[in-house]
């Protein structure tokens, strides 16, 4: 929901931004702020004829991570798959002149529809729930099989060695974060565990999935989704900062971890019980799933899964390494910090036993 402002801009100079280049939106404008998208500050507009619009900017001050906060890209994306079956949302301008806002800024739609913060849908009926996450893999399907080429979009990432390229970058945050030292204890934050016995795993080629190049959202689950207020379908997909041109097995993998992390003791700060077989009616079976993406996109990703989702499980250890990396020099709030960083361990332990998963399988062929 949005409510108050609490990162103010100057909104004399928005709405002259908008008066010059966004049409649309009738002067004058109320203004809020929404409580999620807080890596990026996200703002409800309503304009004078009670229409609602969505503007999005990078936030104030140094960014540390070179890698998020990307509203250009966020709205090159999004303006590109504007005239395909992907459901984004419409955008209306660019602002890359930090004189407005003081950041770079995005303005686009206003989706008004559902959210679902837990991925089981409580709430709905059971048909509902089946059809809803049908919907979402059918979602994913459908923007991995956009010819990113022919939307413009040819330039938006490299064609080749996606993986290759995320295990070095993985392996070198981890190896950095690993060394802080907390400031009132001395001790580092240290290594996951198995870590290196992990990389050498990514590393080697023979075991890695075959090389395929689609459009890749980064970041797509169920709570960056926006569902139709009363019917089972998708109408939105948000938060596209982290979007690229890659592997489509990383989404898939992003969007079906809770299944992977539900019978793994300590690895998920929220309860993922009902992910476990046959807790939650409605709640497709993991096959279902993967049949269901395989059908829109061609791609039928049940021998690269193990892989692919131990090396995602990987990665959200090493995010949550991270929270710990800033608790220890105080950059992260310790009662949330905390409890993120106490699954690092049961995460790198998770994905350690389906890497071992896929190199017993690969011994039993030899």
């Amino acid at each position: 929901m949005a409510g108050r402002v609490r990162q103010p801009i100057d909104e004399a100079a928005f709405e002259a931004y908008i008066a010059n280049h966004v049409p649309a939106i009738k002067l004058p404008i109320g203004l809020k702020q929404f409580g999620f998208g807080q890596s990026n500050p996200t703002y409800q507009i309503t304009d004078a004829t009670g229409q609602r619009f969505v503007m999005r900017k990078k936030p104030p001050g140094k960014l540390i991570s070179k890698t998020a906060h990307k509203v250009e890209r966020e709205y090159r994306i999004m303006h590109a798959l504007e005239h395909t079956d992907v459901a984004v949302p419409r955008t209306y301008a660019l602002c890359e002149d930090e004189g407005v806002v003081g950041t770079p800024f995005y303005i686009m739609e206003f989706v008004d529809g559902r959210i679902f913060e837990d991925f089981a849908m409580p709430g709905v009926s059971a048909a509902d729930r089946a059809a809803m996450w049908r919907d979402a893999v059918t979602a994913l399907a459908r923007l991995h099989a956009v010819d990113h080429g022919a939307v413009g979009l040819g330039t938006f990432g490299k064609p080749t060695g996606f993986y290759g390229r995320q295990v070095r970058t993985w392996t070198t945050i981890c190896t950095s974060q690993e060394k802080v030292v907390d400031v009132e204890t001395g001790e580092p934050v240290g290594r996951l565990p198995h870590f290196d016995d992990l990389v050498g795993f990514f590393e080697d080629a023979r075991v890695q999935p075959r090389d395929r190049t689609t459009l890749v959202h980064g970041d797509f689950k169920i709570d960056n989704l926006i569902f139709h207020k009363t019917e089972p379908r998708v109408i939105g997909i948000l938060d596209w900062e982290m979007s690229t041109v890659g592997h489509p097995l990383s989404d898939v993998c992003n969007l079906l971890m809770p299944y992977f992390t539900a019978n793994a003791s300590g690895a998920s700060v929220n309860d993922l019980s009902a992910f476990q077989e046959g807790q939650t009616p409605g709640l497709p079976r993991l096959e279902e799933a993967l049949a269901w993406y395989a059908e829109t996109s061609g791609y039928d990703a049940c021998a690269d899964l193990a892989w692919g989702m131990a090396f995602n499980i990987f990665k959200l250890a090493g995010v949550c390494q991270g929270i710990a990396a800033r608790y220890a020099v105080r950059q992260a709030s310790s009662e949330k910090a905390m409890l993120h960083a106490a699954v690092r361990g049961p995460l790198a332990e998770r994905a350690w036993e389906l890497a071992r998963q896929v190199k017993s399988g690969r011994e039993q062929k030899l």
